[in-house]
């Protein structure tokens, strides 16, 4: 047998599907072929950015029956036959928005690094949380994290041992990854829990709007990993700009329309001290941990072959 992987659609493609196939159908199974009604693109895109989280399209064609519903249903009291479907009316109509973009409020102190990760649903942002904290053991995980994730924290911190930062005695360092109830695993954290520490032990926040993805080794190199094109739809989705992936990966970004990569800065690397400079493009050379060896300008690259 074969396996054909299907990927998740990206926002235009939601939005297309939307506005000439599932608004028209909806809007016959409700009753309402005769009624003037103007579905607005903001309207479709604030549900699939509030209101959806999902690869596919079937919460969407969910959320846009509730709208029209409403619609039906002051049709059915006489109240009027011309509606506008936009932003406002999608929120008195579905209530309160149920996904709200966090980057923002959740990176702005430091210690904490935003990773991408894949799921069967399509990607998702995940942040990876440090702390230090008072304890004997080497170090606390937390955030139902799977073996290899695991192995990866424990990987992190030993290239930052190895390169001489050490942690103080009597301290452990705490690593947490929020949405404590969903299991996570993988290798492609490594990158975004190294950031993390390092963002802790120097007291510096990460770069605004940054994601991260790769797999790590022992001496700092940074290996490709899977669900390139969910990851980079989903970072896109919650306003991300700045995505570092491991420069072996660059081939699949084929996949993705160019429509969607034009507003996206795609920083390839291929260790882990690349990583940092991009992290944190505002730090002194005396400041930012040297972790593979290289002598760093200070200075974020911005080659071309660096950027899509």
């Amino acid at each position: 047998m074969e396996i054909v992987e299907i990927e998740g659609y990206t926002q235009e493609d939601k939005l297309q599907i939307a506005r000439n196939y599932l608004f028209p159908k909806e809007r016959e199974a409700n009753g309402l072929t005769g009624t003037r009604i103007e579905f607005t693109d903001q309207a479709i895109e604030y549900i699939i950015r509030h209101y959806t989280r999902e690869s596919g399209v079937r919460n969407l064609q969910r959320e846009i029956a509730s709208c029209l519903r409403v619609i039906a249903s002051r049709v059915a009291r006489g109240e009027e036959d011309d509606f506008i479907v936009d932003a406002s009316f999608v929120e008195e109509a579905l209530g309160p928005v149920r996904f709200v973009p966090e980057v923002k409020q959740r990176t702005r102190i430091p210690g904490i690094a935003t990773g991408l990760a894949w799921t069967p649903f399509g990607g998702e942002i995940l942040f990876v949380e440090s702390a230090m904290v008072d304890g004997k053991d080497e170090m606390i995980l937390t955030g139902q994290m799977g073996e290899v994730m695991k192995e990866s924290a424990r990987l992190a911190l030993s290239i930052i041992k190895s390169a001489g930062h050490s942690i103080e005695k009597d301290r452990v360092i705490h690593i947490h990854v929020p949405a404590g109830a969903i299991p996570k695993d993988g290798p492609s954290a490594g990158v975004t829990i190294v950031t993390s520490i390092i963002s802790l032990i120097t007291s510096t926040v990460v770069r605004e709007n940054l994601a991260m993805t790769g797999e790590i080794t022992l001496r700092g190199v940074v290996l490709p990993v899977g669900g390139i094109k969910e990851k980079v739809l989903a970072a896109r989705r919650e306003g991300i700009t700045e995505i570092i992936l491991p420069r072996m990966n660059r081939k699949d970004l084929r996949d993705i329309e160019g429509e969607v990569l034009k507003d996206l800065n795609i920083h390839y690397v291929e260790n882990i001290d690349e990583v940092l400079r991009l992290a944190f493009p505002d730090s002194r050379p005396d400041v930012l941990p040297l972790l593979c060896g290289d002598k760093l300008s200070g200075e974020t690259p911005v080659s071309p072959d660096l950027r899509v």
